[in-house]
Formats: structure tokens, C-alpha cells, sequence
């Protein structure tokens, strides 16, 4: 994937794994895209390592598997901050 690639995905990613954790508030476009482009790293080789396909571009599959990946990362910070 490309650098423009992993922004969009990350940024999308973020934004609504904010918005299902609650901190979109809270949360910038950079948290959004960060959040995003770790989660999709993070689940993406989890992914990879069940034997599906990881993050591989700008698809329906991709960005649901960083979703889950932005979602898991948000909610294991939010036990670490309480």
C-alpha cells in the first residue's frame, strides 16, 4: 500500500473506531489517523497470521479489519488510562 493509501485507510479507521469507543470528542484528525494506521498494523498481522489477508489496500476488507484493529487499540488505552 502506498503512503496516500495507509492516510485514508488510517484516518477512516480512526475516526470510526473513535466514534465507537466514544472519544471522537476527545480525539484530533492526527489521534484519528495514528489510532487508525496502528490498528490496521496490529490487525492486519494478526490477520495475516490466522491465515487471512492482512491490510492490503483501499477495500471494504481492509478497512474493516483496521476498524477492529483502531476499536481493540482504543479500548486496551482506555483501560491503561483508568
Amino acid at each position: 500500500m502506498g503512503f496516500f493509501s495507509w492516510i485514508i485507510v488510517g484516518a477512516l479507521a480512526g475516526w470510526i473506531a473513535s466514534m465507537i469507543t466514544g472519544r471522537n470528542a476527545k480525539m484530533g484528525a492526527i489521534a484519528n489517523i495514528v489510532v487508525g494506521i496502528a490498528g490496521a498494523l496490529i490487525a492486519g498481522y494478526v490477520m495475516s497470521l490466522l491465515g487471512f489477508g492482512g491490510v492490503s489496500g483501499i477495500n471494504l476488507y481492509s478497512i474493516v479489519v483496521a476498524i477492529i484493529g483502531a476499536t481493540a487499540l482504543l479500548l486496551i488505552i482506555g483501560l491503561f488510562k483508568k
